[in-house]
């Protein structure tokens, strides 16, 4: 065990996700805690069978709850994962190693989260991923409050290394659910727009669905993934267009309030 890593983990209804989650930490640290937000199926049963600390939060927005998390943990080191995150053994190794000869200077680690889509026993070698700081020392380290948007924001000067190990994202059930999801996060996504004064054009409107599924299917090596890897670009491109169309309609709304 990891004396001064504490591991959290934001869930709501992933019982059939965070068992595999928790499982793959084993070892790491002697404090796992996952922030609950109402889950309405056995996650909390699920994740204090496999050892973590659950406690409930109401959901605030992305951001708050892991600030929330971060004030459950209980060491100066914390390591964070989303429920449908799986270490693979290579990167726990390498954590573990970080760790084995006492507690590191303080920093943040980039850790390589890449897609895995169903039907895929493990990461594709060219699958797209994003490579945000997921550990790091709570002195020079915290997250922003964003309601949509959850990233690290490390102090100026903090230094920020990088893991070579993979976070296996299993965060695709079903193309329904995935599009369910997608259209919550619109929702949110729009409403933070809105507040940011941001502007979407009419031009913007037209080219968001093709130039996002290019991003998705070319940029983002999707079309490497066959039938699979096309169904989720479109997914992903719907989403984009949807964001801006609900930012539009929100507009409109308002505009009418106006002249009410």
């Amino acid at each position: 065990m990891t004396a001064a890593l504490s591991v959290f983990i934001i869930a709501r209804d992933e019982a059939d996700r965070i068992g595999a989650t928790i499982q793959a930490i084993k070892g790491l640290s002697d404090d796992v805690v996952v922030i609950d937000s109402g889950s309405t199926d056995a996650t909390v049963a699920v994740a204090e069978a496999a050892g973590a600390r659950v406690v409930f939060n109401a959901w605030p927005g992305y951001g708050l709850q892991k600030q929330f998390g971060e004030d459950q943990c209980r060491h100066p080191w914390m390591l964070n994962l989303d429920a449908d995150e799986i270490l693979t053994p290579e990167l726990a190794a390498e954590i573990a190693a970080l760790f084995a000869s006492g507690e590191p200077e303080p920093a943040g680690y980039r850790m390589r989260i890449v897609e895995v889509f169903p039907g895929e026993a493990a990461p594709h070698p060219l699958a797209y991923g994003l490579s945000p700081v997921r550990l790091y020392h709570r002195a020079v380290g915290r997250y922003s409050p964003s309601p949509v948007h959850d990233r690290v924001q490390m102090k100026p000067g903090a230094p920020v290394k990088r893991l070579r190990g993979l976070v296996a994202h299993r965060s695709v059930r079903s193309l329904g659910e995935q599009l369910s999801k997608l259209n919550a996060y619109a929702d949110a996504q729009a409403a933070d727009m809105e507040a940011r004064g941001e502007g979407v054009t009419r031009l913007r409107m037209v080219l968001e669905f093709p130039a996002n599924f290019v991003k998705a299917y070319i940029g983002r090596r999707h079309l490497l993934r066959g039938t699979y890897g096309f169904m989720t670009a479109m997914n992903y491109a719907f989403y984009r267009y949807l964001r801006a169309a609900k930012y539009w309609e929100r507009r409109l709304d308002r505009r009418g309030r106006e002249h009410d």
